[in-house]
């Protein structure tokens, strides 16, 4: 059993409701954050964190996400016969070596902790990642590594967590926590959504997890929770009994693309971080401002 972050799960079957129509014909994390589709971002942080094989939990109609991480060789050929160098480099940034990526079928939308047992098979009897691609964190050090670092101090189970808004707790996964004190904190529990005033923190579970193979029987036999879906949290609280999690508070900031506005905060923030475009891009806000 390796004891190495090496794979990580992306659960990418969504339908995209709240950024219809703009999900109707392209999976909502192939939708563009300035320059390039959202799970471009995805696959550079968890590249980051030393992740070698990435599974892809898909559903129908989103082949465009399998075509994207491709080779295209009319467009290469295109930009090669043109001298367009540095577009072919950006065109070719996010390809795999052959094996890195597998692609597996969610038929249903059964909730997350169903579409992380359907990558049992793939990920095996080791550690993994879990991202969700709706989360867009801009950390300087890449948030799932300062996840494996964490994971490689304490081991166990690792849930990424930072402070909800104020007056806001109750509209999360809020973690309890044995003490805090530093940014990795052992947990004891977790409360969907608690009533306000009850929450046993202001942390809430932010979208980046490092789980142990254990997982799967529990989900696997995992009855349906919240909303009718089969939950990861659910499952990390039945493991919770037997293994360690440790909460990381991490260092950055989260942009939820999973909804219009979310998903503008984060175009207008990557454009003004991108090394290139960064001062074209703070003119041209401030110019419609």
């Amino acid at each position: 059993m390796s004891t190495k972050v090496r794979k990580a799960v992306l659960p990418v079957a969504g339908l995209g409701t709240r950024v219809l129509p703009g999900a109707k014909t392209t999976p909502k994390n192939m939708l563009n954050v300035f320059d390039r589709p959202i799970l471009s971002y995805i696959v550079e942080e968890a590249r980051a964190a030393g992740v070698e094989h990435f599974v892809f939990v898909v559903g129908r109609g989103q082949g465009a996400i399998e075509d994207y991480f491709d080779a295209s060789p009319e467009i290469e050929g295109a930009l090669e016969a043109k001298g367009k160098a540095d577009i072919l480099a950006e065109v070719r940034r996010d390809l795999p070596q052959p094996g890195q990526m597998s692609f597996v079928r969610q038929m249903a939308p059964l909730g997350l902790g169903h579409a992380v047992w359907c990558a049992r098979d793939i990920i095996g009897d080791e550690p993994f990642a879990v991202i969700l691609p709706d989360m867009l964190m801009a950390a300087d050090t890449p948030t799932l590594a300062q996840a494996v670092a964490a994971y490689d101090q304490v081991g166990g189970n690792i849930i990424v967590v930072e402070p909800a808004p104020e007056g806001e707790a109750h509209k999360y996964g809020i973690v309890d926590l044995e003490s805090r004190k530093g940014r990795i904190n052992r947990m004891r529990g977790m409360v969907e959504k608690p009533a306000p005033g009850t929450e046993p923190s202001n942390l809430f579970i932010s979208g980046r997890y490092i789980l142990q193979p254990d997982i799967f029987p529990l989900l696997e036999k995992q009855g349906k929770g919240a909303g009718g879906e089969i939950q990861l949290t659910d499952a990390m609280a039945e493991l919770m009994k037997v293994q360690p999690f440790h909460a990381l508070e991490y260092e950055g900031v989260t942009y939820d693309c999973g909804d219009k506005i979310g998903l503008l905060r984060a175009n207008v923030a990557f454009a003004l971080r991108h090394p290139t475009f960064g001062g074209a891009a703070r003119e041209a806000i401030t110019g419609l401002l």
